[in-house]
Protein backbone atom coordinates (compact mmCIF):
# COMPACT_ATOMS: atom_id res chain seq x y z
CA UNK A 1 0.00 0.00 0.00
CA UNK A 2 1.33 3.41 -0.92
CA UNK A 3 1.93 6.08 1.69
CA UNK A 4 -0.90 8.20 0.25
CA UNK A 5 -3.35 5.29 0.35
CA UNK A 6 -2.29 4.49 3.92
CA UNK A 7 -2.82 8.10 5.04
CA UNK A 8 -6.23 8.21 3.32
CA UNK A 9 -7.26 4.95 5.00
CA UNK A 10 -6.12 6.30 8.37
CA UNK A 11 -8.16 9.47 7.92
CA UNK A 12 -11.26 7.44 7.05
CA UNK A 13 -10.65 5.18 10.05
CA UNK A 14 -10.29 8.18 12.37
CA UNK A 15 -13.46 9.76 11.00
CA UNK A 16 -15.37 6.51 11.42
CA UNK A 17 -14.09 6.05 14.97
CA UNK A 18 -14.99 9.65 15.84
CA UNK A 19 -18.54 9.11 14.53
CA UNK A 20 -18.89 5.90 16.56
CA UNK A 21 -17.62 7.62 19.70
CA UNK A 22 -20.03 10.53 19.19
CA UNK A 23 -22.89 8.05 18.81
CA UNK A 24 -21.90 6.32 22.05
CA UNK A 25 -21.72 9.64 23.91
CA UNK A 26 -25.19 10.62 22.64
CA UNK A 27 -26.52 7.32 23.97
CA UNK A 28 -24.85 7.79 27.36
CA UNK A 29 -25.54 11.48 27.88
CA UNK A 30 -28.53 12.46 25.76
CA UNK A 31 -30.81 9.42 25.69
CA UNK A 32 -30.11 8.45 22.08
CA UNK A 33 -30.42 4.78 21.07
CA UNK A 34 -27.43 2.54 21.73
CA UNK A 35 -25.10 2.28 18.73
CA UNK A 36 -24.80 -0.96 16.80
CA UNK A 37 -22.73 -3.51 18.64
CA UNK A 38 -23.58 -2.24 22.13
CA UNK A 39 -25.94 -3.89 24.59
CA UNK A 40 -29.00 -1.65 25.12
CA UNK A 41 -29.42 -2.69 28.75
CA UNK A 42 -25.82 -1.94 29.63
CA UNK A 43 -25.92 1.44 27.90
CA UNK A 44 -29.14 2.36 29.76
CA UNK A 45 -27.64 1.23 33.08
CA UNK A 46 -24.49 3.29 32.51
CA UNK A 47 -26.52 6.31 31.36
CA UNK A 48 -28.58 6.06 34.56
CA UNK A 49 -25.40 5.88 36.65
CA UNK A 50 -24.00 8.99 34.93
CA UNK A 51 -27.27 10.88 35.48
CA UNK A 52 -27.27 9.87 39.15
CA UNK A 53 -23.70 11.11 39.56
CA UNK A 54 -24.55 14.42 37.86
CA UNK A 55 -27.59 14.80 40.12
CA UNK A 56 -25.56 14.09 43.29
CA UNK A 57 -22.91 16.62 42.31
CA UNK A 58 -25.59 19.26 41.71
CA UNK A 59 -27.22 18.38 45.04
CA UNK A 60 -23.89 18.99 46.82
CA UNK A 61 -23.13 22.19 44.93
CA UNK A 62 -26.59 23.70 45.40
CA UNK A 63 -27.88 22.55 48.80
CA UNK A 64 -30.42 25.38 48.71
CA UNK A 65 -32.14 23.78 45.73
CA UNK A 66 -32.07 20.35 47.35
CA UNK A 67 -33.57 21.76 50.57
CA UNK A 68 -36.29 23.74 48.83
CA UNK A 69 -37.29 20.98 46.40
CA UNK A 70 -37.09 18.10 48.87
CA UNK A 71 -38.29 14.84 47.30
CA UNK A 72 -38.92 16.59 43.98
CA UNK A 73 -35.20 17.26 43.43
CA UNK A 74 -34.41 13.96 41.68
CA UNK A 75 -37.44 14.00 39.39
CA UNK A 76 -36.96 17.63 38.42
CA UNK A 77 -33.23 17.17 37.85
CA UNK A 78 -33.92 14.21 35.55
CA UNK A 79 -36.40 16.37 33.60
CA UNK A 80 -33.83 19.18 33.36
CA UNK A 81 -31.03 16.81 32.33
CA UNK A 82 -33.17 15.24 29.59
CA UNK A 83 -33.46 18.63 27.92
CA UNK A 84 -29.96 19.81 28.80
CA UNK A 85 -27.45 17.02 28.18
CA UNK A 86 -23.95 17.53 29.54
CA UNK A 87 -21.71 19.09 26.91
CA UNK A 88 -17.97 19.42 26.49
CA UNK A 89 -16.66 22.23 28.65
CA UNK A 90 -19.74 22.51 30.89
CA UNK A 91 -18.42 22.63 34.44
CA UNK A 92 -20.37 21.12 37.33
CA UNK A 93 -20.95 24.51 38.98
CA UNK A 94 -22.23 25.97 35.71
CA UNK A 95 -24.57 23.00 35.33
CA UNK A 96 -25.86 23.48 38.88
CA UNK A 97 -26.45 27.19 38.26
CA UNK A 98 -28.25 26.44 35.00
CA UNK A 99 -30.46 23.94 36.82
CA UNK A 100 -31.40 26.64 39.32
CA UNK A 101 -32.24 29.07 36.52
CA UNK A 102 -34.26 26.37 34.75
CA UNK A 103 -36.27 25.73 37.93
CA UNK A 104 -37.19 29.40 38.12
CA UNK A 105 -37.99 29.61 34.38
CA UNK A 106 -40.25 26.54 34.65
CA UNK A 107 -42.06 27.96 37.68
CA UNK A 108 -40.82 25.34 40.16
CA UNK A 109 -39.08 27.99 42.28
CA UNK A 110 -39.34 31.72 42.73
CA UNK A 111 -36.24 33.81 42.15
CA UNK A 112 -34.19 34.47 45.26
CA UNK A 113 -33.24 38.03 46.13
CA UNK A 114 -30.01 36.85 47.75
CA UNK A 115 -27.30 34.63 46.29
CA UNK A 116 -27.72 31.03 47.40
CA UNK A 117 -24.40 30.92 49.27
CA UNK A 118 -25.61 33.72 51.53
CA UNK A 119 -28.82 31.80 52.22
CA UNK A 120 -26.93 28.64 53.20
CA UNK A 121 -23.84 30.16 54.79
CA UNK A 122 -21.58 28.30 52.36
CA UNK A 123 -18.59 30.19 51.12
CA UNK A 124 -17.19 27.70 48.59
CA UNK A 125 -18.60 29.55 45.60
CA UNK A 126 -15.49 29.44 43.42
CA UNK A 127 -16.41 29.02 39.76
Amino acid sequence: MSKLASESFSAVSRDRLAAQQASLLRALLAGAPAPDGFDDNRIRAQAHALLSKRSRVTWHLRPDLAAELGDRFGVLFAEYAAGHPKTVGLRARQDAEQFGLWLVAQGHLTPSRRPWWRLTGRRDRIM
